[in-house]
């Protein structure tokens, strides 16, 4: 049985995962994200992605009980997969949104944490709780973590392993919207709509400003934006959007550009 479900509406896609009870990554969980994953980053139609785990919750974390049966070494192969699977998500030249009702846990909160924007239902619970467990979270969690909400608030997370509702991830800056549970993919889904709608070859541009600007010196961050900035101005979405400002004020261009390059 497939673990995961596509649902596309237009150009926006839905990338449920369907592993009962739990939505616990194994490894054919895992090859199967990774397949769809590649399959979205070479489809140019593709304009944002939702992430979802469905009404019950959104993804538990890694499958404990196979790993227990592995050794180190083993491990270090799954772990690596599971991260650069991760990564990969994290660098769709789209916007992905994630949905996430009851439980984003361990690998389910790192899924999380590599979309552009999370959507949480009131009743949500997140949390790295590896070091319950004696150990790390192992595909983004650390890294991803402390990028988002800063250093010391990361490390009480991860230190502690304690789980955080919704309201507080909010605070905390985990999660960017809370909406009732029965609202979570609807609002996910608008969202992704709405970006859909926006100019494709500058919102992959702002994404990779975003992600690797800020991981340098501030000099080459502006490199970085400079070239960036150059490389939008000559696509026809830029001319649309020059022209409709000219024409007719802010915020009414309609962009029917080519469909971004791969």
């Amino acid at each position: 049985m497939p673990r995961i479900r596509l649902d596309t509406e237009g150009p926006v896609v839905t990338v449920r995962l369907d592993h009962p009870p739990l939505n616990a990554f194994d490894t054919e969980l895992r090859c199967e994200l990774a397949a769809v994953v590649r399959e979205l980053a070479d489809d140019s139609e593709v304009r944002s992605v939702v992430l979802y785990g469905g009404e019950r919750l959104f993804a538990a974390g890694a499958d404990v009980k196979a790993l227990a049966l592995m050794d180190a070494e083993e491990v270090r192969g799954w772990n690596r997969a599971l991260q650069r699977t991760f990564d990969e998500v994290a660098r769709l030249p789209v916007p992905v949104v994630a949905a996430i009702t009851g439980y984003a846990l361990g690998g389910g909160l790192e899924l999380a944490l590599a979309a552009d924007y999370r959507v949480a239902a009131d009743d949500a619970v997140l949390g790295q709780p590896e070091v319950r467990l004696g150990i790390i979270p192992g595909s983004g969690g650390t890294q991803r973590l402390t990028r988002l909400i800063g250093p010391s608030r990361a490390k009480n997370l991860l230190m502690t392993g304690r789980r955080v509702a919704a309201e507080e991830a909010l605070r905390l800056g985990l999660v960017d919207e809370v909406v009732p549970a029965g609202d979570v993919l609807d609002t996910a889904l608008r969202y992704a709509r709405r970006l859909a709608e926006g100019p494709a070859a500058a919102l992959e541009a702002i994404k990779e400003a975003v992600d690797h600007g800020a991981d340098g010196a501030l000099s080459a961050g502006l490199a970085l934006e400079r070239s960036l900035f150059t490389g939008v101005f000559g696509t026809v979405d830029a001319a649309v959007g020059i022209r409709s400002f000219l024409e007719h004020g802010p915020g009414k261009a309609r962009f029917e550009g080519p469909a971004r390059d791969n």
